[in-house]
């Protein structure tokens, strides 16, 4: 285990003025959530070659834009942050209320789940989009940018639109701060904006996404009709339970009277609360292996090329440009949702085969398994738990030929950091260990020390700054000059793989 020993920044033969500095003492002290992961990619000294189209926004390029954006985050970072809970739904109730029930304005599909949740909204998103309807996401965390929590027709809302949203319920949020025991948090708030921006669009239907469990989750108060159930893991384990039953028990909460169940593979133990609630509410239940699910893949260049089973019919030589067996998973249970919200397979009818096509070639799902740069090959993947690490772990051996692969790992302190390590452990030829610049990061030292009783000490190597600690992996890549064989694959958490990101892809 070692750790490159660098000048103090401002001394002589130091950094001087270092902006990855000043970003970590600026984000320290904001909420985890919203720590913009904003540094440049100038303090990077990897070259990342030309920039490619990015569907996630990064700072406003207007200043006057990006200062009151700015302001919005800092007001935002003064409430409750999203792992801080109190286990109800009163003040979104609350707000909901005076906004006037906007959330009632649209049908819903609803997602929650353990692992896969953003990628499967996201390409319902796209297939509703290609059937043409105007569609409003909402889904956490973000990437790069707070606003992408809130997209319109496939897109984050711009800056200028997010400040307004804001500005327009800011006085409804302090007449419910004031009547309520504790105000409203940080989730909430945005949870309030959303549903509000979709009315206001207005939009056909809502894919809302699950910040946390389910039954107590701000989001609950809309009316989903559809539920989407994602694979269930141990995850948030301190507030869902401890058992993959406890946590199902939670998540099972979004299903409503009468709504259609869309049940991803579960344990069995996991599968059986869920069926329980649904058989309580009188909801209908389609499950992945029985009702629906992935007849075939194929290996293909820059993804995967599927059969699927929907509701309605078969859809043959489906491509999804994303790489793993779970994303193909995904795609069966985001297929199904959608047949399910427009009703069909109840009369035999099917969805137009082309239309499923164009809609999954066009999905993205940045920080998964997303390659950000070649020679060598760079993947950041957002995987934050064992399962989520197991299954990317599974998806980089299949899609990629690596010889030589380097990790690049930072995690949260409340992360079940050893057995996401363990999960790459046949799969890294090498570790750094790194930090993000959230407050909630595991410390490097005590990571490291995890990562020695996985790997051993020879293949851990400590890096605190997420800078430092990409550029380290470069050069560990390329050690042995196998530049077709080798790549790095930045993990961990959301947070670390955004960060990544922007140092890589450049943005302000």
């Amino acid at each position: 285990m070692t750790q490159r020993d660098r000048p103090t920044p401002g001394a002589p033969g130091g950094r001087g003025e270092d902006p990855f500095e000043e970003i970590v003492s600026v984000e320290s002290g904001r909420d985890p959530d919203l720590a913009a992961i904003e540094a440049g990619s100038r303090t990077l000294r990897t070259q990342t070659g030309a920039r490619r189209p990015d569907d996630l926004p990064g700072r406003p390029a207007d200043p006057a834009t990006d200062q009151a954006l700015r302001e919005v985050e800092a007001e935002l970072a003064q409430r409750w942050g999203e792992t801080k809970l109190d286990p109800s739904v009163v003040r979104i109730e609350a707000l909901m209320d005076v906004l006037g029930e906007p959330q009632r304005a649209y049908p819903a599909i609803h997602v929650t789940g353990t692992n896969g949740k953003t990628s499967t909204a996201r390409m319902i998103d796209a297939l509703l989009a290609a059937l043409e309807l105007r569609t409003g996401r909402y889904s956490s965390p973000h990437v790069q940018s707070i606003t992408e929590r809130i997209s319109l027709d496939g897109s984050p809302v711009p800056a200028e639109r997010f400040v307004e949203l804001y500005h327009e319920i800011k006085p409804y949020l302090e007449l419910v701060d004031a009547q309520q025991e504790y105000r409203l948090s940080f989730f909430e708030v945005l949870t309030g904006m959303a549903y509000a921006a979709f009315a206001d669009a207005p939009v056909d239907a809502a894919v809302v996404e699950v910040g946390m469990g389910g039954t107590w989750d701000a989001t609950n108060v809309i009316d989903g009709r559809v539920a989407v159930i994602t694979p269930i893991a141990l995850d948030h384990t301190s507030r869902l339970g401890t058992t993959p039953e406890q946590i199902a028990g939670e998540k099972s909460g979004i299903i409503k009277p009468g709504a259609t169940v869309i049940l991803a593979q579960q344990q069995v133990e996991a599968a059986a609360v869920v069926l329980r609630r649904a058989a309580e509410v009188d909801a209908t239940v389609a499950r992945e292996g029985l009702e629906f699910g992935v007849l075939s893949r194929e290996i293909a260049v820059g993804g995967q090329l599927l059969t699927l089973r929907g509701l309605g019919g078969e859809y043959p030589d489906v491509f999804l440009p994303l790489h793993g067996e779970h994303m193909a998973h995904n795609a069966a249970v985001a297929l199904a949702a959608v047949e399910a919200f427009l009703g069909v397979g109840q009369d035999g009818r099917a969805l137009d085969a082309d239309v499923v096509r164009e809609a999954f070639g066009s999905v993205t799902s940045p920080a998964r398994l997303e390659v950000v740069r070649t020679s060598p090959t760079v993947i950041l993947d957002a995987a934050h738990n064992p399962a989520g690490a197991r299954a990317a772990a599974s998806a980089v051996s299949e899609a990629f030929g690596f010889s030589r692969l380097i990790g690049v790992v930072g995690t949260s302190a409340d992360k079940d950091a050893t057995g996401l390590l363990e999960a790459f452990e046949p799969l890294f030829t090498e570790v750094v260990v790194t930090r993000n610049a959230s407050h909630r990061a595991m410390d490097p030292d005590a990571l490291a020390a995890l990562a020695v009783g996985v790997f051993g000490e020879e293949r851990v190597r400590v890096e605190p700054r997420l800078d430092d600690a990409l550029d380290a992996a470069v050069s560990l890549a390329e050690e042995e000059h196998e530049y077709a064989g080798a790549g790095v694959l930045v993990t961990g958490s959301v947070i670390t793989a955004g960060e990544a990101r922007l140092l890589l892809r450049g943005g302000r």
